[in-house]
């Protein structure tokens, strides 16, 4: 699980799983570039470096071509060199029903978590196959597995992102750079905010997450620990998946839960 010597981008690194992502990452010996679109990423930076690691923050818009380059550039200038990269960063879509999405927001969501996560691949992959070594990991989502799990655009966007990785895969044939989807499950973040502000405020928050196996929601340390893993060496022989990491949600179809005694 070290990542002694690994050169490692995080995008959507300024909260949630993004920011627990570069913090354990740089605790296990990488030098991360923290990426995002909210300024708060030096925050991440000044917690890493506070700690004993090496980090550079970068401010970028992730739907912006010229952005990405500029950011994959500045890591390999300063680094040397880029050994994974985590396209983590994402939104939760529009939050309306269907019939009601226009095509406005089908861009917007499909423009960050689908194109923004392929232009951090574009430009990712030249750096590591030059090396015929490397790392690539997305975040997905469950909802991009089955319904029920997020609304039309953020599920349509997470579904492209697993076709994206299982495809790339094979478009990296012999290259000896992996890629590999991690799809959460329910994660208390700054994107699930409101599930747990209005679970809370009905005095129901033991029930968040009670569908699922393990019976409770997840953290986002627990999203970056499977994260450093695919980023690792340890993960050599682990490429084109999507891993639930779920607490067993999608090990099942819809049930009823059993009521406690």
């Amino acid at each position: 699980m070290t990542l002694e010597g690994k050169h490692i981008i995080v995008t959507g690194a300024a909260s949630g799983i993004g920011r627990a992502t570069a913090i354990m990452a740089a605790s296990r010996g990488a030098a991360v570039m923290a990426v995002d679109y909210n300024d708060r990423v030096e925050e991440t930076a000044d917690t890493i470096r506070a700690a004993g690691g090496t980090v550079i923050a970068q401010t970028a818009d992730i739907s912006r071509e010229d952005d990405v380059k500029a950011f994959t550039e500045r890591c390999v200038a300063e680094f040397g060199i880029l050994d994974g990269l985590y396209a983590n960063a994402g939104i939760g879509g529009a939050g309306k029903p269907f019939l009601e999405l226009g095509p406005d927001d089908f861009a917007r969501t499909l423009g960050i978590n689908t194109v923004g996560t392929f232009l951090c691949i574009k430009h990712a992959v030249p750096c590591l196959v030059s090396r015929r070594h490397g790392s690539i990991v997305c975040t997905a989502s469950v909802a991009g597995l089955r319904a029920n799990a997020g609304g039309v655009d953020y599920s349509a966007s997470k579904a492209a992102v697993i076709s994206m990785v299982q495809t790339i895969a094979y478009q990296l044939y012999g290259t000896g750079v992996r890629i590999n989807a991690i799809c959460p499950g329910l994660i208390e973040t700054g994107m699930t905010a409101g599930v747990f502000t209005r679970a809370r405020a009905r005095g129901a928050e033991d029930r968040i997450g009670q569908i699922n196996p393990a019976a409770r929601y997840g953290n986002p340390e627990e999203i970056a620990e499977m994260a450093c893993f695919l980023l690792s060496d340890g993960a050599s022989y682990v490429n084109g998946q999507a891993i639930a990491v779920d607490g067993g949600l999608s090990a099942s179809h819809p049930w009823v839960f059993p009521r406690k005694q």
